[in-house]
């Protein structure tokens, strides 16, 4: 089936790393402590984000391999290193490895697994094109792996990983529309409905700002309700800051390459938002 190295490129290692990571770190967040993870469950966790992940960049190339030989003809299947046929079987013995070691873990992770997997699949299938919606649903994608976290270690989702996936799920809703400005001219030739696509760059930079800003507004939470400790407020504080800068920075200048620049920054802030949960639960 294919070769290795195509195989190895078709699935974006990275991507996959990067959601099983974030399932350790629901798991330690759950159990508010690194030494109280149950490692077991957690390893099952991380190869079922990892595995899914990967079915799911697999797909995607499926589906884009049209627009990949314009854009993007070195992915493995506009340049032909793996067939459409091997990309799709691949996917499928990957969606069946991480959804079995979701059963292994537990009936509620496997069911939690399903619901991550079918809402991948939406949006490599079509929400991609569908502008808000789709931007919607790559942020569950990437909140869902902190739940999905707590779920294996705890049975359940503790209210400080679901205030963490929900600033991330809002955060990010921000970035992908910040993106949508940068790519409107791509979109507009590819009839993808984003928000910049159909309002203009100033509506939609002022829409990434609403999101941006709710995530803000939802960071004193944990504090206040007593679930993490006093680590949690510099790291916090910073991020806010670099929210807030970065809205007006685009609201001030909302051109494609000012967006481009904003939307890595708020990856950053994102990154140490996490850095702030993790120092507020095991500090």
């Amino acid at each position: 089936m294919g070769n290795p190295a195509g195989l190895l490129r078709l699935i974006r290692p990275v991507n996959c790393l990067m959601m099983g990571f974030a399932v350790l770190v629901g798991a330690a967040l759950a159990t508010k402590g690194i030494s109280t993870i149950p490692w077991q469950g957690s390893l099952y966790g991380f190869i079922t984000g990892f595995m899914l992940t990967a079915a799911s960049m697999a797909i995607n190339d499926y589906y884009d391999r049209d627009i990949d030989a314009v854009n993007e003809p070195n992915r493995p299947i506009p340049s032909r290193a793996i067939k459409p046929q091997e990309a799709l079987a691949f996917a499928c013995a990957l969606t069946a490895i991480g959804l079995i070691v979701a059963f292994l873990t537990s009936p509620f992770c496997f069911i939690t697994a399903i619901i991550a997997w079918t809402v991948f699949v939406a949006y490599t299938t079509a929400g991609k094109r569908s502008g808000l919606p789709g931007n919607f649903l790559v942020s569950i994608c990437v909140a869902i792996p902190l739940v999905y976290g707590s779920i294996v270690a705890t049975s359940t989702v503790q209210l400080n990983v679901s205030l963490f996936a929900m600033i991330a799920f809002l955060s990010n809703t921000g970035r992908e529309i910040t993106k949508g400005i940068v790519d409107v001219k791509g979109d507009q030739s590819r009839h993808v409905k984003t928000l910049a696509v159909r309002l203009g760059e100033k509506k939609a930079a002022a829409t990434a700002v609403a999101f941006y800003l709710l995530a803000v507004l939802f960071t004193p939470l944990p504090w206040f309700l007593n679930l993490v400790s006093i680590w949690f407020i510099p790291l916090v504080a910073f991020t806010d800051l670099g929210l807030v800068a970065s809205s007006i920075l685009l609201l001030r200048d909302y051109s494609r390459d000012n967006a481009r620049k904003i939307k890595n920054m708020v990856l950053f802030w994102l990154a140490v938002g996490l850095l702030a949960f993790i120092a507020g639960a095991v500090g």
